[in-house]
Formats: structure tokens, C-alpha cells, sequence
């Protein structure tokens, strides 16, 4: 018997990269439930990353800070009263909003001792030594959707990939540019001063971890081959606390560059950038941005430390602004495939990523078009 939600409140992921990759979990649910008011809970900033798409009939823009905070932000979503909730997240916190809000329906991943507050719930796949298992973001909040969506009778749901936690060919993230944004996008170019027509190249040399920050020096030796070998100019984004990084970088070469984070660029004005059709290429860390960029067809040459890059995977399908893909480049591309990078940090330092190495994968990237490729021997 068919149990299809009325109004149902999706919670989404609290980081940006993350937030993009939801986009086709959020795309099955949106086309599975015709008729149902759906919300979407989102923190301060990730409302940027989804305006313009079609995802929700509202948006709550909260942030539960502080002890007090689940209290406060359930108090918010209660008048809603929604019937069901899908929690993208993992957190404590954002199980106990939906469970004080009085959500008599929750799905989400059993993780932070917060199963109790779950009706429906699932477990994330571990290895033999009980740690995590490294599946794509994609593919886990595809399955959470698929999973809700059974349990209360969709007949719209797409068959399971054998593995469930894949990501099933033709997948693809989707973003959208609002007018606003849009005028943005094209202030921040005007007072970047660069030539209106000259293509640009994207960097992102920062990130939330310092390990996961390729060298500085390095990415100004990419400025200067992509300029002289390219003739692209170089745009640098990093958050506003990113400042000292860019300047640094921009003070190592002499080619032309601006900086997002001088010039006041928000997120939504960074995806109508990315969306407008003059960037050739994004090269960045492991940041959020790739994903944007992924979303809108930019071509991504992503750099990976640490963290080992099957966690954040972007799918192969091309996104609707034109040929996408990335290039991933690890540390140390003879780590056994069955390993994780995150298991051996010393050995996969982000400074062992030789310079040589990206100038050749953003060549053969702006030369012959872009695919993806995992630079790890089987």
C-alpha cells in the first residue's frame, strides 16, 4: 500500500561540494513524488548553491549553532508540518531536529549514535576493520532517496545497480544560475579588469585542510604554463579567510590573474562564472568548487592528498554546459587500488603531486577535450 509523502522536508548536505553532489538524489525525488510540497533545510550559503533549481517548493535557511540549535531550528519547520523527512546528512544534530519537529517519518544513514531518532534507517558500508568504506557521495545519497522512495510505494524508482552504492551510468549534477546571480558573475569580471574577451582558466589553491593544499609556488608555475602555452587568464577563488594564499600566488608570477576573494565573488556569483562559457578549465584541490564547475560542463583537473579521491567522485555524464569530466591526480598513483589514500598520509602527502604532472593533464585537457580518469594502477 502506497504510503507517498504529502509534504516532505529534505535535509542537505552542510558542505558545497557535498550539496552539488546530492543534485541527482535530489533530481529522483523531485521526479518521483509529482504533487508532493517539498522542502529543503539548508545552511547559510548551500541556499546559493541551490537557487535557481527546481528541487524545492521552500527553502529553510538555518543553521543549528550551539546547544540550543536543534531546538530552534525544529521550532522553524514545525508549522510546516511535514510528514516525512530524508536526511542527506549523518549529523546528531539534524537527526534531532526532525525528530523534535515532530516528523513522524525519518530516513537517513544510522551514524552518530543517532539511530534511535531514525524510523527508516540504513548503514553505510564498512571494511573488515570496521572503518568507513570509501563509496561516492553520489551514489550514497542516491541510495538513501531510492530507499525512501520504496519504502513508501514509488513504482518511480530506477532498479538498484548492483552495487547500491555506485553511481549508475548517465547520472549527472545539475546546477542552475539565477538573474541575479548572473549580473553577479559578469560585475565581478568587469571589475577584474581582464580583457572581456580573453578565456580563462579557474584555480582553487585552498581548502579547509592545510594538508590538502597543493604548494603555492606550484600553482604559480600553472599560471604562468597556462598563460604562455594557453593564452588563459587566470581567476583564483578561495574563501574570503583564502586572501594571504591567493596574494602570495599572484605575487610569484607575471601573468595576468584576478582574485575572486578581493573582488567579493560570492558562490553565486562563482557559478555564473563558471556557467557563462569562458572558462576552459578548473584546476583545484580537493574543494567544493570542482563540483560546481563539474556541474556546469567546466572541465576539472583535480589534485588529491591525503584524502583519497573515491569519497567525492563526480560522475562521468556531462553536464548541461557543454563537455565535462575530470582528471583526478593522487599523490601516489601506486597505491593499490583495495587501499585508501586517507591510510597512508605520509605516502600520499599532496606535495608529492610533481608540477610536471598537472602541467600535462591541463594540456592534454584544453587539447583534446577532457574525460575521466582515476591516475591509480590497477
Amino acid at each position: 500500500m502506497s504510503e507517498l509523502p504529502l509534504r516532505l522536508l529534505v535535509v542537505c548536505p552542510s558542505w558545497v561540494g557535498d550539496a552539488v553532489m546530492a543534485t541527482p538524489a535530489l533530481r529522483l525525488v523531485r521526479s518521483s513524488l509529482p504533487g508532493c510540497f517539498i522542502g529543503g533545510l539548508v545552511r547559510p550559503g548551500i541556499d546559493q548553491i541551490l537557487a535557481g533549481t527546481d528541487f524545492f517548493d521552500e527553502v529553510h535557511v538555518e543553521r543549528a549553532a550551539g546547544m540550543m540549535g536543534p531546538k530552534f531550528v525544529a521550532a522553524k519547520v514545525r508549522p510546516r508540518r511535514y510528514d516525512t523527512a530524508l536526511l542527506f546528512t549523518n549529523s546528531l544534530s539534524t537527526a534531532l531536529i526532525v525528530r523534535i519537529a515532530g516528523i513522524p517519518r525519518r530516513f537517513g544513514y544510522r551514524k552518530d549514535a543517532r539511530g534511535p531518532l531514525l524510523t527508516h534507517k540504513l548503514d553505510l558500508p564498512r571494511r573488515k576493520d570496521g572503518s568507513r568504506e570509501a563509496v561516492p557521495a553520489v551514489g550514497a545519497y542516491l541510495n538513501i532517496a531510492r530507499f525512501m522512495l520504496r519504502t513508501l510505494g514509488s513504482d518511480r524508482v530506477p532498479p538498484d545497480p548492483a552495487d547500491p552504492f555506485s553511481v549508475p551510468p548517465g547520472v549527472k549534477m545539475e546546477l542552475a544560475v539565477t538573474e541575479a546571480e548572473a549580473a553577479a558573475g559578469e560585475d565581478v569580471l568587469r571589475r577584474s579588469g581582464l580583457s572581456v574577451e580573453a578565456p580563462l582558466a579557474v584555480l582553487v589553491p585552498g581548502g579547509n585542510n592545510p594538508a590538502k593544499r597543493w604548494p603555492e609556488d606550484r600553482f604559480a608555475k600553472l599560471i604562468e604554463h597556462l598563460h604562455r602555452e594557453h593564452g588563459l587568464t587566470s581567476l583564483i577563488s578561495g574563501a574570503p579567510g583564502e586572501s594571504d594564499i591567493i596574494e602570495r600566488i599572484r605575487s610569484a608570477t607575471s601573468s595576468p590573474t584576478a582574485s575572486l576573494a578581493e573582488l567579493g565573488a560570492t558562490l553565486g556569483a562563482l557559478k555564473a562564472i563558471l556557467a557563462s562559457g569562458r572558462c576552459r578549465i578548473m584546476v583545484a584541490n580537493d574543494t567544493g568548487p570542482r563540483h560546481i564547475a563539474a556541474a556546469f560542463g567546466v572541465p576539472v583537473v583535480s589534485l588529491f592528498g591525503p584524502t583519497d579521491a573515491k569519497w567525492t567522485t563526480i560522475p562521468t555524464g556531462p553536464g548541461p554546459g557543454g563537455p565535462g569530466g575530470e582528471v583526478v591526480i593522487e599523490a601516489d598513483p601506486t597505491l593499490p587500488a583495495g587501499e585508501l589514500s586517507n591510510d597512508h598520509p605520509e605516502r600520499c602527502r599532496i606535495e608529492r603531486i610533481e608540477v610536471e604532472r598537472v602541467l600535462s593533464a591541463a594540456d592534454e585537457v584544453l587539447s583534446r577535450g577532457v574525460f575521466t580518469r582515476m591516475q591509480r594502477q590497477p
